[in-house]
């Protein structure tokens, strides 16, 4: 069936109401902090630059970082100093969301704007285009604001296809579909918002289905096998080489460490503007020598932390309320205008 295309607005507005009804927060025990150190001004933007909204970063197998944000350039590349490189794709994306680079070292970009996922060699060459630039809807070849790419060991291509669908697809190597699955509901093999998707070696796909605040767990093939609960707000998802599994919550505003299980084992961060601090983390990586790079929406910025030896003690943040999400009708002048204009400023 076709879905409907819904303006971003809409879809932020009915999650804003999704949000307000929700009641059910979890009671986060206290864990150990994350032993890493924020790394400030870290990345050497060119003269007059400055970053947008990020809402992605990814690291390739030489420690370079690339940075993809809602101002321009869109997509940039960063030497492992954080020195500023060049920029990629210069005119191809509208609303920047996802970024990823595969066991290649190929770059892939969702734009949730545009509805496209792109794969790009690493000089920004278009390889593979997925869905139809502009064309929000539902079908093997349609996306409707998709959010995140994952892959399998064969090559195998999931798409979280998020804001408007709910669903996961799946692609073979080559970008011919080969199947989807999920539709938008609460039971098990259903979304409110597939934010963020990742695949372990066993060839567990894992599904952060945010409004839900839940990460649910299927085979390849999509057959559905276990969910994690009480974990927050699973906006982005990273499984690292040795199969530590990470999360951004980017609804309680820190960066957590999930065990085999399912449970928060270490915690870092929380709500603010300070350095260390997150303003919705939206989606984060580490690069080969274990650096942590996360993309921080609202603070437009990525933020940089470097592992350490030193004993981090226990985290002294516990949430217990969504931030930086709520909101009213103003009160201001225009509620109450008489006719007469303000004075300009």
């Amino acid at each position: 069936m076709i879905a409907r295309y819904f303006p971003r607005s809409a879809i932020v507005v009915a999650l804003l109401v999704i949000a307000a009804a929700a009641s059910d927060v979890p009671t986060f025990k206290p864990v150990p902090a994350l032993p890493y150190r924020v790394v400030p001004d870290f990345f050497q933007l060119p003269s007059g630059h400055n970053f947008g909204e990020v809402a992605g970063v990814a690291c390739n197998s030489e420690g370079h970082i690339f940075v993809f944000q809602r101002g321009k350039p869109m997509l940039m590349e960063f030497d492992r100093s954080g020195k500023y490189l060049r920029e990629l794709g210069n005119g191809l994306f509208d609303h920047p969301h996802g970024l990823r680079v595969d066991a290649d070292d190929n770059i892939w970009t969702i734009d949730d704007g545009s509805h496209v996922v792109l794969k790009l060699d690493r000089n920004g060459r278009v390889l593979l285009v997925l869905g139809k630039k502009g064309m929000g809807q539902e079908a093997d070849w349609l996306f409707n604001a998709p959010t995140d790419v994952a892959f399998g060991k064969a090559g195998e291509i999931f798409v979280a296809d998020g804001y408007g669908n709910s669903r996961v697809v799946k692609f073979d190597r080559t970008g011919r579909f080969l199947k989807s699955w999920g539709s938008y509901g609460t039971r098990p093999g259903e979304f409110n918002l597939p934010h963020s998707i990742v695949v372990d070696k066993e060839e567990r796909v894992y599904v952060a289905d945010r409004e839900n605040q839940r990460i649910q767990i299927f085979d390849s093939d999509g057959k559905f096998l276990k969910e994690w609960t009480r974990i927050g707000y699973p906006y982005g998802l990273f499984i690292t080489p040795n199969g530590r599994i990470w999360m951004a919550d980017g609804g309680y505003n820190r960066i957590v460490e999930l065990s085999p299980g399912g449970e928060i084992i270490a915690a870092l961060g929380q709500p603010g503007h300070a350095a260390g601090e997150f303003a919705w983390a939206h989606f984060l990586a580490f690069d080969p020598g274990g650096r942590m790079f996360v993309a921080d929406v609202l603070n437009w910025r990525a933020q940089v932390f470097a592992p350490t030896n030193e004993k981090p003690g226990t985290s002294s943040y516990l949430p217990t309320v969504r931030t930086f999400w709520d909101s009213k009708p103003s009160s201001g002048w225009s509620s109450h205008q008489s006719g007469t204009p303000p004075p300009q400023k």
